[in-house]
């Protein structure tokens, strides 16, 4: 079992930048693709950006390309979010969620584990 936790989210005005985190309760494994979602209320879970552990290959949603950054620590076990350029439309709770594939998918399906979320708020 591997356990996912986020942190960073908050209120934070359109425009600015807010970095997410998150935290693997193990040592990720090579083949392991991590990834960031978000969904809106009365809304579907959508991808955000994606990233294979083992291959450092991305991928970005279009709605967030140039303006979003994944990333991550290895020696940390953690996995970032740099979020840039902030609007209204990025309001959601963003979830954490890992899969034990080198390939990098945008498919919520096809993630094994997830974390519990952060609240991301945007005013504008």
């Amino acid at each position: 079992q591997v356990q996912l936790v986020e942190s960073g989210g908050g209120l934070v005005q359109a425009g600015t930048s807010l970095t997410l985190s998150c935290t693997t309760s193990r040592r990720a494994f090579s083949s392991w693709t991590m990834g960031w979602f978000r969904q809106a209320p009365g809304k579907e879970r959508d991808f955000v950006a994606a990233l294979s552990w083992y291959e450092g290959g991305t991928r970005y949603a279009d709605a967030v390309k140039g303006r979003f950054t994944i990333s991550r620590d290895n020696a940390k076990n953690t996995l970032y979010l740099q979020m840039n350029s902030l609007t209204s439309e990025d309001t959601a709770v963003y979830l954490c969620a890992a899969r034990g594939a080198i390939s990098v998918t945008d498919q919520a399906a096809g993630y094994d584990f997830w974390g519990q979320g952060t609240q991301v708020t945007v005013s504008s």
